[in-house]
This record gives C-alpha cells, sequence and structure tokens, in this order.
C-alpha cells in the first residue's frame, strides 16, 4: 500500500509542478476529461506547448458535449481562444467535416464541426482555429502567430471519482491537483479534495473512492490543519499547537483546549499521541524519535528504494521530507522525466550530438577533440604529411596540427611531421609518431614522467613505455579552417632561408678579401728580392 501510495505522491507532485506559474481561470471535469481555461495571450504554438507540459494538449472539441462545455468554461470571458485544432500541411478540404484540417492528436475523428460560413478554403488560408464567445463559439481561421486571449486545455484520466452526494444544508468544494477550483463538477480527478461545509470534513479522490482525512501524511499534510503525524504502528493523525485539541468529528481542524492537556508534561518536540491509557510523543512525518523520547531527529526518505520509482528520477532528502527530481541531462516535462537537448545551446565548437542524459561534440574532418577542452576541436593528420589549413584570403597564412612543420611545394604547402626524438627529449630510447612522439626504457626501468627512466627495485622487471593517446575520431564534412596556428609559418622559414644567403655571401667575401690581401703581400717580397739581385756586387776574376 505505501508503495502504491507513493506512485500517487509522485504523480500529484508531477501535476503541480507541470502547472509552473501559469494557472486555470477556470474548469470543468465530466465523465474521464477535464477542461481548463488559461486567460493568458500566447500565441498557437506557445499555447500547445503549455498544455503538454502540463499532461494534456488543447481542447479538442470532438462532439456537442465539448461544445456545451466550452460556454461553461467561457461564459464570462471575452476574447480569442486557442483550440487544439490546425492545418498542418497542404490546402483545406471543404468536402471534409474538419475541411482538412486535424486535431493536435494528430487525427480527424470527429462527430461535431462548428465552422464559421466564411470559411476561406484557398491555399493561403490561415492555419490555425480559435473559439469566441463573441462568435457564438465558431470554428474561426486565425494565422498561428495571433496573440490570442488565451486557450484551453484538454486533460484524461483513469480513476475518477463520481462527485459527493451532498445533503440539505451542505455544500461541498473541490480543489483538483489542476489548481482549479469547483463546486457542481461531475467527476473530478485523482488528487481532487473534497470540503464538505459546515462540518469541515475532508475527502481525497483515490483510486475512484473518497479517503476521510486524515490520510497519508505525504500527500497535502494528509488534510489537517496544523499539522500530520503517523505514530508506529498506527494510521495517520492531525495534531494541533498547544493549547488546542483536534475537532473529534472532522478529526483535522484544531479548537481550544479548556481541559488540562495531558501532553504538556511530556514537552513533545513535535507532536503528543494517545497510546491506550497513557499519552506519548510523536514525530512529524520525514522524522524520527530520539533516544530522549521527547525530540525528533531527520530521517532520509530516500534510503527507501521505493520513493521516486519514475524513469531517470532520483530522490533527494531534505529535513523532514524528500524531492523527486530529475537525473542531471533530464528536466520535468508533463510529469515526466524527459532528456533535455543540450545541443539546443550550442556547446560545440563544430558539431554536436545528443544523447540521453549527456551530449556529444564531434569535429570535422581533419580534427580532433581536444583532450584539454573536450568541446573543442583541433587540427589532427594523423600521417607523415596532410595538406596544411590555409586562410581562404591568405594562402600565406596556413596552419599546421602541433608536432607538424610546414612547407611550401609549388602552389600548395604541406604539414609534414616533425620527428622530435631528434631533439633528445627522452632519457633513453625515442620512437616518433605522427604528430607526438613516444620514450620508453630499458627492461629493469619504468618511465616517470613520460620521460624519465627510474631503476626498478626488481632488476627482472620488465621496462615500460608511454604511447600517445589518439582517440577515434567521428567526422563530419569540414566547412572551413579553425585557425589554430601551429608549425613553422611560410614567411618565417623563407627569412631563415635568406638570412643563411647573406650570411654565406659575406663570408665568402671576406675570405677573398683575406686572400688577395695575402696574395700581394707576397707580390711585394718578391719583387724586392728580384731588385736586390740586379743592384748587387759581383766578384770579377783577375785573370780576365
Amino acid at each position: 500500500m505505501n508503495h502504491v501510495m507513493g506512485l500517487f505522491v509522485l504523480l500529484l507532485a508531477s501535476l503541480l509542478e507541470g502547472v509552473g506559474s501559469v494557472a486555470p481561470s477556470s474548469g470543468y471535469c465530466i465523465d474521464n476529461q477535464c477542461f481548463t481555461v488559461f486567460r493568458d495571450p500566447s500565441d498557437f504554438n506557445t499555447a500547445r506547448e503549455q498544455c503538454r507540459d502540463q499532461g494534456g494538449h488543447l481542447m479538442t472539441v470532438r462532439s456537442s458535449v465539448a461544445h456545451d462545455v466550452l460556454s461553461v468554461l467561457l461564459g464570462n470571458f471575452t476574447g480569442n481562444f486557442w483550440i487544439g485544432l490546425h492545418l498542418p500541411l497542404g490546402c483545406p478540404d471543404p468536402a471534409a467535416k474538419l475541411k482538412g484540417y486535424e486535431w493536435v492528436t494528430k487525427d480527424r475523428e470527429s462527430d461535431f464541426s462548428n465552422w464559421l460560413s466564411s470559411f476561406d478554403s484557398s491555399c493561403s488560408s490561415y492555419r490555425c482555429v480559435s473559439v469566441s464567445p463573441m462568435g457564438d463559439f465558431k470554428w474561426s481561421q486565425k494565422t498561428c502567430l495571433d496573440q490570442a486571449a488565451g486557450f484551453l486545455c484538454e486533460h484524461a484520466f483513469s480513476d475518477m471519482c463520481k462527485s459527493l452526494e451532498e445533503s440539505p444544508g451542505e455544500s461541498v468544494t473541490y480543489t483538483t491537483a489542476l489548481h482549479f477550483t469547483g463546486y457542481d463538477l461531475l467527476s473530478v480527478p485523482p488528487g481532487t479534495t473534497a470540503l464538505r461545509t459546515p462540518s469541515e470534513t475532508k475527502y481525497l479522490c483515490y483510486e475512484e473512492k473518497w479517503q476521510p482525512a486524515p490520510w497519508n501524511c505525504e500527500i497535502l499534510k494528509g488534510g489537517c490543519e496544523y499539522k500530520c503525524a503517523a505514530p508506529p504502528s498506527s494510521a495517520p493523525s492531525c495534531y494541533c499547537p498547544p493549547g488546542q485539541t483536534i475537532n473529534p468529528v472532522n478529526k483535522v481542524t484544531c479548537e481550544t483546549h479548556h481541559t488540562g492537556d495531558p501532553c504538556l508534561a511530556l514537552s513533545c518536540q513535535h507532536a503528543c499521541y494517545q497510546n491506550g491509557g497513557s499519552f506519548a510523543c510523536t514525530c512529524d512525518q520525514g522524522f524520527q524519535l530520539a533516544e530522549d523520547g521527547k525530540s525528533c531527529v531527520d530521517f532520509n526518505d530516500c534510503s527507501d528504494p521505493r520513493q521516486c520509482p519514475g524513469d531517470n528520477f532520483e530522490c533527494v532528502n531534505k529535513l523532514g521530507g524528500f524531492d523527486c527530481v530529475c537525473k542531471n541531462g533530464y528536466e520535468m516535462r508533463g510529469g515526466l522525466c524527459v532528456d533535455r537537448n543540450e545541443c539546443a545551446s550550442g556547446p560545440c565548437e563544430h558539431e554536436c550530438q545528443n544523447t540521453p542524459g549527456s551530449y556529444r561534440c564531434l569535429c570535422y574532418s581533419g580534427y580532433q577533440n581536444d583532450p584539454l577542452s573536450p568541446n573543442k576541436c583541433k587540427l589532427f593528420c594523423g600521417k607523415e604529411e596532410c595538406p596544411a589549413e590555409c586562410d581562404p584570403n591568405n594562402k600565406f597564412q596556413c596552419y599546421c596540427p602541433e608536432g607538424y612543420i610546414s612547407e611550401e611545394r609549388g602552389e600548395s604547402t604541406v604539414c609534414i611531421d616533425m620527428d622530435e626524438c631528434t631533439d633528445s627529449l627522452c632519457d633513453e630510447h625515442c620512437t616518433n609518431t605522427f604528430g607526438s612522439y613516444m620514450c620508453y626504457c630499458s627492461p629493469g626501468y619504468t618511465l616517470v614522467d613520460d620521460y624519465k627512466c627510474v631503476k626498478n627495485e626488481d632488476d627482472y622487471t620488465e621496462g615500460s613505455g608511454v604511447t600517445t593517446n589518439i582517440p577515434t575520431i567521428e567526422y563530419v564534412p569540414y566547412p572551413g579552417p579553425t585557425r589554430q596556428p601551429s608549425g613553422v609559418p611560410p614567411g618565417a622559414l623563407a627569412a631563415i632561408i635568406i638570412f643563411t644567403v647573406v650570411f654565406i655571401v659575406l663570408v665568402v667575401f671576406l675570405a677573398d678579401r683575406i686572400l688577395n690581401r695575402r696574395r700581394k703581400t707576397r707580390s711585394s717580397g718578391a719583387l724586392k728580392a728580384a731588385e736586390g739581385e740586379g743592384q748587387g756586387l759581383h766578384p770579377v776574376n783577375s785573370e780576365s
């Protein structure tokens, strides 16, 4: 029984949450249906969403009975109100009962029609329908963007209760879970409370029967005026503040206590109840009695796995109770937790794929998800060389993935994998990979911090290495480059080449000057030696 009641609490909470800040101006129930009217200026699509969020849909006027309900709901109002009839595609069909239009429930079943005599059957006619008390509730074609005065919603229920019988001098007021109050309702949905006056007796509609108060304390405080408590091994009961007692007739309202209060001496923190021939303390719903027999401490309601049984719900404990909320990635809609489309907010740099309760970012061809920022994409090659991503407005502005360097080849620019292992980045051994590298160690050593090799305490331990983590990427067509420059741009490469050529020319020029100077020095010395030989004295033979 508690499990069933827990499900009902969830239903009731869902209905209340679905209504949100917009409350109906009035409502009416008959058979297994309830109809509500909202005086909230809206266009057709907004009105349809409002009804859907409350677990219903725009009203369908399929019979003369439903037409009569219109006069009950709109009799005191003015203006146009949306109903659930529209033309989704194509042109009107004047020969059909609904003239080609269909209900928001995606069907054309109807025993009734009430079109204006001035029906527009052209393909340019307005595609949504409203009714007005001033127009005798005739079906009027309107543009779906019009701001009508309000709209009508329809809700279907099972296990509805028939209205209570009234004795002479009595009246019954019904307050439904749809947030409207009525006096002459023929039937009411589950969760409706009924107040019989003048006795102030309360009832709750549940499974086609009226449950007298106090009922389960989790539902509207059990119908109690002050507070509801569920003493151990007994039914829920209402209690009152000190100096007041429960009305013995209706068992929910409080009245002044004129005699000595037996509970005053117990100093109960929450409530006092009669336990056989004596009195004892008890606690509010969501609390349990402490060891001292009078104080109350919070009880974790979520420890009961039966709480919040709906799909994608989770239980959140709070002081004295609990809340049923939607799990992360889901939102409340029509009493259900439905998947939230996170992609609607554009969280991804390239493409977004919605998943149940979450989402996933995808990258265009030639890109991969950035491990440091999963919602962003960075250039990716995955082989020895790839075409560079160049600015379509400036062919000299090109970009390469990390670990690649650009190289001009005629009219195009390519990205070539860099061999990082030539820079001695690893402690021992290095293996170049596309766009990166990996370090590994000799047997008996362990890789630390991705590049250092530390000797193992056990010399027999095999060496270990680290491999680059290249995730599998799903690609979608590429629309244009993402500007994240990396590698050496062509301009810088040209500057390096020019500088090198100038340096070589300067070295050759200086070397030539030095060699010419040396040759001149040697030539001058040889000339002077020759002149000395021409002017020197030679011995003469006397015999000659």
